[in-house]
């Protein structure tokens, strides 16, 4: 016997039986129709770099946006750059994080990909 909980505000939470329920399309997690339809965010064309320490204690990333890409080519993209750059990073809402100041080798190495690339923020 499955055990549901209902919220009457969202529908279907959680099922025993499926687990964590999309409140969207009440469907399974696993089995979510709405995330796969999220369109590639537009953009100019322009990829830039921004070197940002806020909200880390002190600590540098690279922030790289302007890439229109959908999510697993930004984590194949996201996964080379780090190992030319010798360090950890991530990816959060379209938003490639490369931790430390890389800016010089990740403009050529975006460059040689065929991106225009502008360095951005101070």
């Amino acid at each position: 016997m499955a055990m549901n909980t209902y919220n009457k505000d969202v529908g279907l939470v959680y099922s025993t039986e499926f687990g964590k329920m999309c409140p969207a399309c009440n469907k399974p997690a696993m089995k979510c129709i709405c995330r796969k339809q999220q369109s590639i965010p537009k953009c100019d064309g322009i990829v830039r770099l921004m070197r940002e320490t806020k909200g880390r204690k002190g600590k540098g990333v690279t922030l790289i946006t302007g890439l229109s890409l959908d999510d697993d080519a930004l984590k194949n993209i996201t996964k080379a750059l780090k190992q030319k750059c010798g360090s950890g990073g991530s990816v959060k809402n379209g938003v490639i994080e490369i931790q430390g100041d890389h800016r010089d080798v990740l403009e050529q190495e975006l460059s040689m990909l065929g991106y225009k690339v502008k360095l951005a923020g101070g």
